[in-house]
């Protein structure tokens, strides 16, 4: 990305663009995995411990996109922290996509390619694990 890209933006604005959507991706992230887990300490923090001799894994309410958003969206607390979760995982993909924008309104086209191919290989890793 040495170029102007439509005689608007430099390199480094796309850099910097890039750093501030991964500070403030993570951030977000953070903030809401953090509210989620004070949600879930306050109301099972005096439960009595579980426990681990046998694995019992997540139900399917926390293993799909909608799930999610429905625990979420009624303030359960493991639905909130999930959430954080898929905000942290959406922030280097939003990244290979600003990217892919970037190099597209370049016209690099191997550098499109190369980011079409890891943003592919990361997309089926992410859809091939949970459930939409």
């Amino acid at each position: 990305m040495k170029k102007t890209i439509q005689n608007k933006w430099q390199d480094t604005d796309v850099e910097q663009i890039v750093g501030q959507l991964l500070r403030y991706g993570v951030f977000t992230a953070s903030v809401v995995a953090l509210i989620g887990g004070v949600i879930y300490i306050g109301t099972k923090g005096q439960s009595p411990m579980p426990s681990y001799h046998k694995f019992v894994g997540e139900g399917a309410n926390f293993t799909s996109y909608s799930g999610i958003i429905k625990g979420a969206s009624s303030f359960n607390a493991a639905g909130i922290i999930q959430l954080g979760v898929l905000l942290l995982i959406a922030t280097p993909v939003l990244r290979i996509v600003f990217s892919l924008v970037g190099f597209a309104l370049e016209k690099d086209r191997m550098y499109v390619c190369i980011t079409l191919i890891v943003l592919a290989v990361i997309t089926t890793s992410i859809f091939g694990g949970l459930k939409v």
